[in-house]
């Protein structure tokens, strides 16, 4: 099984899929970013773009390796990675499908003002980061029009990652 944790940037994704992965029994992280990053190394480098994502070759390429996976160890893949575009993740969720791997597929949210004030305090990419910034947008809209009717929703406004870490450890055992 995959327990999918999607969000925009500064939703906590990260840090929750590092806590659900302790409370599931025979579980891994697996962040579907190094996908992306192993496709920038490539030289000379593939077509300009601001997202990995656009690269056609990156969502089969999440598919193959998270089913690889889960054929080598069993268990269940606790992926935090943010989609937005909804065709790329019915190509990933209808991959996986395809291959007969469930997908538990929950939306961390939270309101504008909490993501803005995250951003701002974010001690990895540093304050106001730019490129989560620019996501902020996409993100709910994406959030209006599909994301969270295809999602479970967990509101991380007022929720430590603890607690969201809980709710999706318990959804997922019930």
């Amino acid at each position: 099984m995959i327990v999918w944790l999607n969000g925009t940037h500064g939703a906590g994704k990260t840090t929750t899929g590092a806590l659900v992965q302790r409370l599931l029994p025979d579980s891994r992280v697996f962040d579907a970013e190094k996908v992306g990053e192993t496709l920038m190394d490539i030289t000379p480098g593939l077509p300009d773009t601001d997202n990995f994502q656009h690269w056609a070759p990156w969502r089969p390429l999440v598919v193959e390796t998270a089913r690889r996976v889960l054929d080598y160890t069993g268990g269940t893949l606790v992926m935090p990675m943010t989609v937005l575009v909804e065709e790329y993740w019915r190509e990933i969720a209808g991959g996986l499908a395809a291959h007969g791997v469930p997908v538990r597929h929950f939306v961390l949210h939270a309101d504008q003002e909490t993501l803005r004030g995250r951003i701002a305090g974010d001690t990895v990419l540093g304050p106001d980061s730019p490129f989560r910034l620019r996501y902020l947008e996409p993100y709910a809209e994406a959030a209006r029009t599909w994301l969270h009717a295809e999602a479970e929703v967990v509101d991380t406004t007022h929720l430590t990652p603890a607690e969201a870490a809980l709710r999706i450890a318990e959804a997922v055992r019930a």
